[in-house]
């Protein structure tokens, strides 16, 4: 073994740190709206959050959605041989739109929102259509 990361495992792996920024903006948002006592409860009777601490929450729930998608495609091209420049064209525009979405949500920008993950979406279909 070479020791040298595949371009795709690579972005996989940021996307990963990606999600645990968004896990900590998300916390850190939630405690400065709710206060920790209320966090570290049981949350049975914890208010929504709103404003910055609601997109931060939202914007990191749907990262764990699509990083599961992404995670299982790059992998399942790994481990077939399957990756190639498009699953790397692929893996770049997941990662890229999904970090633009990420601020683009938390600043509140809905419309833009909306593209930045369409572009994610087509990430993962470049690389879907490189295993079917």
């Amino acid at each position: 073994m070479s020791g040298e990361i595949s371009t795709d495992l690579g972005l996989l792996v940021w996307s990963v740190i990606l999600c645990i920024a968004q896990l900590l903006i998300a916390v850190l948002a939630a405690q400065a709206q709710v206060g920790l006592p209320a966090l570290a409860g049981n949350r049975d009777d914890m208010p929504a959050l709103t404003g910055f601490a609601g997109r931060a929450q939202r914007a990191h729930l749907n990262m764990l959605e699509n990083l599961v998608l992404f995670a299982a495609l790059i992998l399942v091209a790994q481990v077939t041989a399957h990756a190639n420049a498009m699953t790397a064209l692929g893996a770049h525009l997941f990662f890229w739109a999904r970090l633009a979405y990420a601020a683009v949500y938390l600043v509140g920008m809905p419309w833009i929102r909306t593209g930045t993950w369409a572009v994610s979406m087509v990430g993962l279909v470049l690389i879907l259509l490189q295993l079917v």
